[in-house]
């Protein structure tokens, strides 16, 4: 019988070898995208912990942004001093030891145009977006919010964008509409001129059984239409003739979108949960991710990024900040 593999120790060896020894340049480039903006001021929403300081003084070093740490300031001097990270060239705003309270201040530094974006610290996702749609904070957009990872994989010619894996969880039709159309203005201030959208399902016909196959459809007569825009939507696609050229063509698909993708729109946060997750552990790709429909777009950064992801986050927010 063959071993069970430990990926938890494989994982620990990565961090330090295969991890830093693998190029990114996909990241890379929307990195120095980033840098050639300038730096843009980010409100960081109670970050009183080492990773969450680490993430945003990384991202500083890098010369992608300029930190406003929001929360208890004693707490985040501590934290600082213990894991000895330097501060300097952050602000800190000075609030209650309230994480609810350091994301609404945080939000109100992005509403009153003192800050460009959003990025969590030690508090949870649920409480910092609630903070950021609430009603006094004013950062509502036209859209519903999204979630957009961009991923660096080894092998893959071009960064491929994933929507949505973290925020919506079984969008309906018209939530759909918008997490494609937030996906494509990303792809744009990426550079990407017409990004092609590839709607996935678990076929690539229409099946009033599969409730995906009918969205992806809709989605691609709207974009025919003109309501979503300034892209190339189609669906259904399954994932292998989505990626995958070769499988397209044996498959008689014939399609602007599949096997050349720059965004996979997911049915359900679910699917698009574990996709993504078995690209970054199987086949060793990095991500970065930005929340959009937002006045300001929002990094929501995870203890478990890698320095790579989160700074590369922060980039995207840059380039995001600047196509708005």
């Amino acid at each position: 019988m063959a071993s069970t593999p430990n990926i938890a120790a494989d994982n620990a060896a990565a961090d330090t070898t295969t991890a830093a020894a693998t190029p990114r340049p996909h990241l890379d480039r929307l990195l120095a995208q980033a840098r050639a903006k300038g730096p843009i001021p980010v409100a960081v929403a109670y970050p009183c912990d080492a990773g969450s300081l680490q993430a945003a003084m990384q991202a500083a070093e890098a010369g992608v942004i300029t930190p406003l740490l929001v929360g208890p300031k004693d707490r985040i001097e501590a934290a600082a001093k213990a894991a000895n990270i330097d501060l300097s060239g952050a602000t800190i705003h000075n609030t209650v030891d309230d994480a609810r309270v350091a994301a609404a201040q945080a939000a109100a530094l992005c509403r009153d145009g003192e800050a460009k974006a959003l990025m969590k610290g030690s508090l949870h996702s649920d409480e910092l977006l609630g903070a950021a749609v609430a009603k006094e904070a004013g950062l509502r957009g036209g859209r519903r919010a999204s979630h957009v990872f961009v991923m660096d994989t080894p092998g893959f010619d071009r960064p491929l964008m994933m929507t949505d894996c973290v925020v919506n969880i079984f969008p309906d039709l018209m939530a759909k509409r918008d997490i494609a159309q937030n996906a494509i203005d990303l792809a744009k201030a990426l550079g990407i001129e017409t990004p092609r959208v590839a709607v996935l399902s678990a076929v690539e016909t229409v099946n009033p059984a599969i409730p995906g196959t009918v969205d992806a459809a809709a989605l691609s007569k709207m974009a025919d239409r003109g309501q979503i825009t300034g892209g190339i939507v189609d669906g259904p696609l399954a994932y292998d003739n989505a990626i995958s050229l070769r499988s397209a063509q044996n498959k008689g698909i014939t399609s602007d979108v599949a096997g050349r993708p720059d965004i996979l729109l997911v049915p359900s946060l679910e699917a698009g949960n574990m996709i993504y997750k078995q690209l970054v552990y199987m086949a060793d790709a990095e991500v970065a991710g930005l929340v959009l429909g937002m006045r300001v777009p929002i990094v929501l950064t995870s203890r478990s990024d890698s320095v790579a992801a989160r700074i590369a986050s922060c980039a995207l927010a840059v380039l995001a900040s600047a196509h708005k």
